[in-house]
């Protein structure tokens, strides 16, 4: 097996030594990823630690049941973390000390979570950062609104829709219809086998683990056959 397989499996069975160990691998993706970013007017630092959250959300939720590399897996969640970042931070403006000390708690919470296994206490975030209760508190309130508009409105997948991304939805309701309709045309053209493993996989969010289990076959027949539908969809969009 893989090395990195190994450390991942460990990783989840709760070594942190595992853990750590994958995230020094790492360092250099996160800051081939942080360079794009550069010029953005942030400290490169504060980014790589905003990354480096990103590569640990990669560890904890990377299937090593899939037929990718983990680098593959971890570059957009790292992407996807730093986007994020400077997305919410530029609808609230707050003092550069709030904001430094709001990167630290976020970090410390994030580890202090996997570590204990629960949400951690505000005191025990205060305790780890060292500062006092009331500034981890203030430093949270800061990001409370920013947060909102992000939060989960249904299901309990990664991929479930937030607030903003219905706000975002209803200006562009005519391009969401265009969009729906080729879907539909591009579901109608396959056979009804390989539309079940489409809407299993990408509406029910089904790993290909679960497919194979409830259709009789193997994980590898799953992958082989997505991807040829895949390609075969992409090729019929195209033409």
């Amino acid at each position: 097996m893989d090395e990195t397989l190994k450390l991942i499996l460990r990783a989840h069975e709760g070594d942190k030594t595992a853990r750590d160990q994958l995230v020094m691998d790492n360092v250099g993706l996160i800051w081939s990823i942080v360079r794009r970013f550069a010029g953005r007017g942030y400290e490169m630092e504060d980014l790589f630690q905003i990354g480096s959250i990103g590569l640990m959300k990669a560890i904890d939720k990377f299937d090593t049941t899939f037929e990718v590399k983990f680098s593959t897996y971890a570059v957009p969640m790292i992407t996807g973390e730093i986007k994020r970042f400077l997305r919410d931070d530029g609808m609230i403006k707050v003092s550069r000390s709030i904001k430094e000390l709001g990167l630290k708690v976020k970090c410390a919470r994030e580890e202090m979570t996997y570590e204990l296994g629960r949400e951690p206490t505000i005191e025990e975030i205060a305790g780890s950062v060292g500062v006092s209760r009331e500034e981890v508190a203030a430093s949270m309130e800061a990001g409370a609104e920013v947060e909102s508009l992000y939060r989960p409105v249904g299901g309990s997948d990664d991929n479930q829709l937030c607030l903003m991304d219905r706000l975002e939805e209803e200006n562009n309701e005519h391009e969401a219809l265009i969009n729906r309709m080729v879907l539909k045309e591009l579901l109608s053209s396959l056979e009804e086998g390989e539309r079940e493993i489409i809407v299993r996989r990408y509406f029910h969010n089904q790993t290909q683990t679960q497919i194979a289990q409830d259709l009789g076959i193997s994980q590898v027949q799953v992958s082989r056959l997505e991807k040829r539908i895949l390609k075969a969809m992409r090729k019929r969009f195209e033409s």
